[in-house]
């Protein structure tokens, strides 16, 4: 039975993430802890344990197997080095790092801890994507030359963060606006998909619509991959509506996924002539985080690696320097 402890509660998927704690019947909360009390207790109240004022009794105690960290991404940096320096286990709710630095370093702590490592990139969990994910690594689609993805809702225009999730819009505590939050998701598709083909350079356009907030709304970046290979990906909260989720095309074949489900247009898959919503074989993974708890349980289960989590910082902090200069950006890797 996994021992948890919950450090930061401010994260806008932490309530999900104390209900699915409190109704796990083998997992046990022995500490909730946030620099607010009152956050800490609203957390407590739902998934139990001790609310502490400091997070040294949570690294001191040995029987707390792992920690669940959902505090402001400013924050991440600290507790990760205490955590892992105390040999516990991490869930760090994405992004891991506020660019490419201190992610990488975070990553480097992680490695050398030897932890089991999670972070809250849900879309992998998709069957449709794990699919695709296949036939572009067994080369059924052929050579990829384009990828799109696209993750918006329209948060900004609704007020979504005029909410105690405020601190998500202020870039000095979240490291990105709406491109960076949202994008992060389908950033995190797109180069498992096309995992083996390096990013070679990263521009972008990236702005605001509404000036709701202060930073960026919507964004687009434009990857070069090193086999020649583009991939665009948009992110923002001033779109209504987010029809075509996901395309990739190769020449062998062509996937798409929206809203009318997956269509693939291939000769050499059975089934795949385009007219309909293709059926895939995959059941659906369980959330990201549920993932992380069956590690804990001792499951065998696909998780994302803290390398892959500072690649992915290191790729979204190349799109908005490119954005900001007008240039291509290699990541700092």
């Amino acid at each position: 039975m996994p021992t948890l402890a919950l450090v930061g509660g401010t994260h806008i998927h932490t309530p999900n993430f104390v209900k699915a704690l409190a109704e796990a019947p083998d997992v046990t909360v022995a500490y909730v802890y946030d620099d607010d009390a009152d956050t800490a207790t609203r957390r407590q109240e739902v998934c139990g344990g001790r609310v502490v004022e400091s997070i040294e009794p949570i690294l001191a105690d040995d029987a707390v197997d792992a920690v669940v960290v959902c505090s402001e991404t400013s924050k991440h940096l600290a507790y990760v080095e205490a955590i892992a320096g105390a040999g516990k286990h991490l869930f760090v709710e994405k992004p891991l790092g506020m660019g490419a630095a201190d992610a990488a370093q975070m990553a480097r702590l992680i490695e050398e801890a030897g932890v089991i490592f999670q972070t809250g990139f849900f879309m992998r969990s998709q069957p449709e994507v794990r699919f695709v994910r296949e036939l572009v690594q067994a080369g059924t689609l052929g050579k990829i030359n384009r990828v799109r993805a696209s993750n918006c809702h329209a948060g900004a225009i609704g007020g979504w963060f005029d909410t105690e999730w405020r601190w998500m819009a202020d870039v000095e505590r979240a490291g990105c606006g709406a491109f960076g939050d949202l994008g992060a998701h389908v950033l995190d598709v797109m180069l498992w998909i096309m995992e083996g083909d390096a990013v070679e350079r990263c521009t972008g356009v990236i702005g605001s619509a509404i000036d709701k907030y202060g930073c960026d709304e919507f964004g687009e970046g434009l990857i070069r991959f090193a086999s020649g290979a583009a991939g665009v990906l948009a992110g923002g909260w001033v779109d209504h509506a987010n029809p075509n989720r996901f395309e990739i095309s190769g020449t062998k074949g062509h996937a798409s996924l929206g809203a009318d489900g997956l269509r693939i247009t291939c000769p050499d898959l059975e089934g795949a002539d385009g007219q309909g919503a293709f059926e895939v074989p995959q059941k659906p993974w369980p959330h990201a985080f549920v993932l992380f708890l069956d590690a804990m349980r001792g499951k065998d289960v696909s998780l994302v690696t803290a390398k892959e989590a500072a690649y992915r910082n290191a790729v979204m902090e190349a799109i908005y320097t490119g954005a900001a200069n007008g240039t291509w950006v290699p990541p700092a890797v």
